[in-house]
């Protein structure tokens, strides 16, 4: 008998992009799922988009809540669940139609030490084009890799057991309390790696969006919603203290660099203070000759008006949905 796979999507004042979010899951080859959409308090159009989803599909269903932040919406997904297995995506993000097939593929084929499977994904813009593709390839005890880096990249990749998930507290409210959001995600991938192991699928699977307004451009909020789950993890394992440093340093590159392609130039300049103050001469061997290369291939993509492709997810309804990984414009 096929495994319930339950698709967990926080939504707050998502209308801009959760129709296609949602086509993207209901198009999924794998078709024995459920689909909750937590609308957290929206003010627009939101819950009519789901309600008309849940009219097509059977397979969706609107829970509506106050306001309580993303952790506190995903918890609630995860208490309604009736699967066995969770796959979050959040409202903005998009699934090629083989991944959840892919990944439950993977999970069955594991045994009950793995705890978690993710995959590749293309970073996307907000029209779907594609910006850059990571590739992350750890497996197996990865608790020093992801202390280092968080190498899943996101909320919307991974396939888990609930079981694990519940066993490890779920997704953290108390960082939200704090005025420190945005860490969520691999603060829980952090918990079940200390317990558990994790498997990928090595193909590009996932949409990931990032743009100008999202919380992972909140530089300063993300620092420090770090540094209350460095201080966690580095409680219970004490030896990952150098690699815990080098997360820190990794996620203000990446902070950076998020900033730096943008319009967000005061956040970089901000995010640049703050890492060269912490990190001095990483910042100065890093940092200051990333911002040289960048800056000279925007010049070039400019002047070249290189093309953009943009990320495929198939049509609702089909069975089976051949998906292409798009080609990267960033040479990776």
């Amino acid at each position: 008998m096929e495994e319930l796979i339950t698709v967990i999507i926080p939504a707050y004042n998502a209308a801009a992009t959760l129709n296609e979010t949602l086509e993207s899951v209901r198009s999924q080859s794998y078709r024995y799922i459920e689909i909750l959409v937590i609308d957290d308090g929206s003010l627009d159009e939101t819950p009519s988009i789901v309600t008309r989803h849940a009219a097509a599909d059977d397979r969706v269903r609107l829970i509506s809540q106050i306001n309580g932040g993303v952790a506190a919406a995903r918890n609630r997904g995860i208490a309604e669940a009736r699967g066995n297995l969770i796959a979050p995506i959040d409202a903005d993000d998009l699934w090629a139609g083989t991944k959840l097939e892919k990944q439950i593929a993977m999970m069955a084929e594991s045994g009950p030490e793995v705890g978690l499977v993710y995959c590749w994904y293309a970073i996307i813009d907000a029209k779907g084009l594609v910006k850059g593709i990571a590739k992350p390839t750890h497996f197996g005890n990865v608790l020093s890799a992801l202390c280092a880096n968080n190498f899943i990249g996101n909320a919307s990749s991974p396939l888990m057991r609930k079981d694990v998930i519940l066993a490890a507290g779920g997704y953290s409210t108390q960082l939200r309390a704090v005025c420190a959001q945005g860490c969520e995600d691999w603060l829980l991938y952090l918990r079940i790696a200390e317990k558990h192991e994790f498997r990928v699928v090595e193909e590009c699977l996932l949409g990931y969006r990032m743009v100008p307004g999202s919380m992972s451009r909140d530089g300063r909020q993300m620092l420090r919603s770090l540094r209350h789950v460095t201080d966690e993890i580095l409680e219970r394992n004490p030896d990952q203290s150098q690699n815990l440093v080098n997360g820190d340093f990794n996620l203000s590159a990446w902070l950076f660099r998020r900033a730096m392609s943008g319009t967000s130039l005061w956040n970089a300049a901000n995010l640049a203070a703050i890492v060269s103050t912490k990190h001095p001469k990483r910042f100065a061997f890093s940092f200051i000759p990333e911002m040289v290369r960048r800056s000279f291939d925007a010049l070039y993509r400019w002047v070249r008006r290189v093309p953009k492709n943009r990320f495929a997810i198939g049509s609702v309804g089909e069975s089976q949905v051949p998906v292409t990984c798009p080609r990267s414009t960033n040479g990776n």
